[in-house]
């Protein structure tokens, strides 16, 4: 068996192959339009999602270390603007009413 080739053949460096900045840290970025603004939403795999825990912002559940996740910010915003959803919740932004703080002792149907 020969040895696999870490470098693509043709002569170009692995660095050429990626057109911008997003597809080179963690591929598949891209933007959308949300509320009349536009977004950078970049996908995190389980594998990089390693060592923190975050609140998903669409349903107000924790997204723990190693699962799979969206990081999504406004196109002119800054690195406080960022959040991490799940793609599901990400997905259904549209179609979610405004969250409805509850008490502790409320019933929750």
């Amino acid at each position: 068996m020969s040895p696999r080739r870490n470098r693509p053949r043709g002569g170009e460096s692995p660095t050429d192959s990626a057109s911008t900045p997003g597809e080179r840290y963690g591929g598949g970025g891209g933007g959308e339009s949300w509320q009349g603004e536009e977004w950078s939403v970049r996908p995190v795999s389980g594998a990089s999602a390693q060592g923190k825990r975050y609140r998903c912002p669409g349903c107000d559940q924790e997204i723990p270390p190693g699962v799979p996740h969206l990081v999504a910010w406004p196109e002119f915003g800054g690195i406080e603007d960022r959040r991490h959803w799940h793609k599901a919740c990400w997905n259904a932004k549209d179609r979610r009413t405004t969250r409805v703080q509850r008490s502790r002792n409320a019933p929750r149907y």
